[in-house]
C-alpha cells in the first residue's frame, strides 16, 4: 500500500523543517498548543500484577462529541512520556474526530517514575498486557487501536507478533520504530549523531536514577559509568531483565523477529531520512508475505517528525486516520489493495 491507497499526498516537508534532522528536532523546537482539546480528562492508575508494587499512570481523555469509533492507546518512545509533543499531537487530532484517547506512561516514564522501582525496556510486552486487562469496560467495548512511537512502536509490534490472532486490538500503528535494535544502536552511535547521542544517554541516566528507582549500588554505578547507549543496555538494562548482554537483549526483543506472526491490521510508518533508524531494516523485510502489515515508507519525515507542507497535523496522524477509516485491510469499509509496497510511492 502506498500514499495514494490511503488518499494521502506524498510527504513533503513543511518549512522550515526541510531535512530529516530538522524534522526530528521540530518536536523540541516548535511550540504546538499545550492542550489536546479534550472535553474531559481523567488520570488512571494501573497497578502491575507482577508483585513489584509498581503502578503505571495514564491519562484518559474523552472528546466533546462521540464519533462512535474505537479508542486509541498512545505509547511513547525512549525517555518520552504521555506528555511528549508527538503523543499530544495525535491525541489532539483524534479527539477532534470523536475518539477517546488513552495516553500511557510506560513503567517509570514521566509521572510514573516515583511509583515504579523497575523500568521499561524495548520488549516489555507483559506491561502492555496488564494495561489492557485494566482498561475501563466501556473503552474496550468500542474497540481499541494502539499506536506506538519509536521504542514504544517496537514494543507494540513485538506484542502483536506474540499474540497473533488473539490480540484484542482492532488495528495498530508503529511510527519510527527501531525494529532491529542492534542495527539501530549502531546507526545511532555514528559520529554524525554525537549531539543526539549525548542528549539521549544523559536523559536515560536521569530517568533510570530518578527518585522511585530501586537500584543496587552496582546497578547505579553501571548506569553512571555507561558512555553510550550500548554500554547502558549491556551493563544495566540487559542484566536487570534477565538477558546476558546488550546483543542478547537486542536479538530477543527486536520487533522484526515477531512481525511475521502479526495478524492485527497494522500500519508501519518510517522515513528514509530518519537520523536515528536506518531505513534498510525496513526495506529488507518481506512485507508481501504478511498482508496484515501495511508499510508506508516515506522519503522524508525524520524521527517521529512528519511535519508536512500544507497541513499542521502531522502526516503520520493523517495516514493513521485514513487507514482506520477505510485504507486498512480487514477493517470495516476497507479498500483492499493488491499488496503492500515497501515504499511511499
Amino acid at each position: 500500500m502506498n500514499h495514494a491507497s490511503l488518499d494521502l499526498l506524498p510527504f513533503q516537508p513543511r518549512f522550515p523543517w526541510l531535512t530529516g534532522d530538522l524534522q526530528t528536532l521540530a518536536n523540541k523546537l516548535s511550540f504546538p498548543p499545550s492542550g489536546t482539546g479534550a472535553a474531559s480528562c481523567a488520570p488512571l492508575r494501573l497497578p502491575m500484577d507482577d508483585g513489584s508494587g509498581d503502578t503505571l499512570l495514564a491519562t484518559l481523555e474523552r472528546p466533546s462529541h462521540d464519533g462512535g469509533g474505537p479508542a486509541l492507546i498512545l505509547i511513547h518512545g525512549l525517555t518520552g512520556s504521555a506528555d511528549s509533543v508527538y503523543v499530544r499531537n495525535t491525541a489532539r487530532h483524534f479527539l477532534a474526530l470523536g475518539h477517546p484517547v488513552l495516553r500511557l506512561n510506560l513503567r517509570a516514564a514521566g509521572p510514573s517514575r516515583p511509583l515504579c522501582g523497575d523500568i521499561y525496556y524495548a520488549g516489555r510486552t507483559q506491561d502492555f498486557r496488564a494495561v489492557l486487562r485494566l482498561l475501563p469496560s466501556d473503552l474496550v467495548g468500542r474497540g481499541l487501536v494502539a499506536v506506538g512511537y519509536s521504542l514504544g512502536g517496537n514494543m507494540l509490534l513485538k506484542y502483536l507478533g506474540e499474540e497473533g490472532a488473539a490480540a484484542p486490538l482492532q488495528a495498530a500503528a508503529a511510527v519510527s520504530a527501531p525494529i532491529d535494535l542492534s542495527a539501530t544502536c549502531q546507526y545511532m552511535m555514528r559520529p554524525r549523531n554525537w549531539l543526539y547521542h549525548r542528549y539521549i544517554i544523559a536523559a536515560m541516566k536521569r530517568e533510570a536514577t530518578a527518585p522511585g528507582a530501586r537500584l543496587t549500588a552496582a546497578e547505579r554505578a553501571a548506569i553512571m559509568s555507561a558512555g553510550n547507549v550500548w554500554e547502558y543496555d549491556d551493563r544495566f538494562i540487559a542484566p536487570r531483565h534477565g538477558f546476558s548482554g546488550a546483543e542478547d537483549y537486542y536479538d530477543k526483543n527486536k520487533a522484526v523477529r515477531f512481525m511475521p506472526a502479526i495478524r492485527t491490521p497494522t500500519l508501519v510508518i518510517a522515513a528514509a531520512d530518519d537520523p536515528w533508524i536506518p531505513i534498510a531494516i525496513y526495506r529488507g523485510f518481506d512485507w508481501v508475505s504478511n498482508k496484515a502489515l501495511v508499510p508506508l515508507l516515506a522519503d522524508g519525515g525524520g524521527h517521529v517528525g512528519f511535519h508536512a507542507a500544507g497541513n499542521p497535523t502531522p502526516w503520520h496522524d493523517r495516514a493513521l486516520e485514513s487507514f482506520m477509516q477505510g485504507g486498512g485491510p480487514h477493517l470495516p469499509g476497507a479498500r483492499h489493495s493488491s499488496g503492500a509496497l515497501p515504499a511511499e510511492g
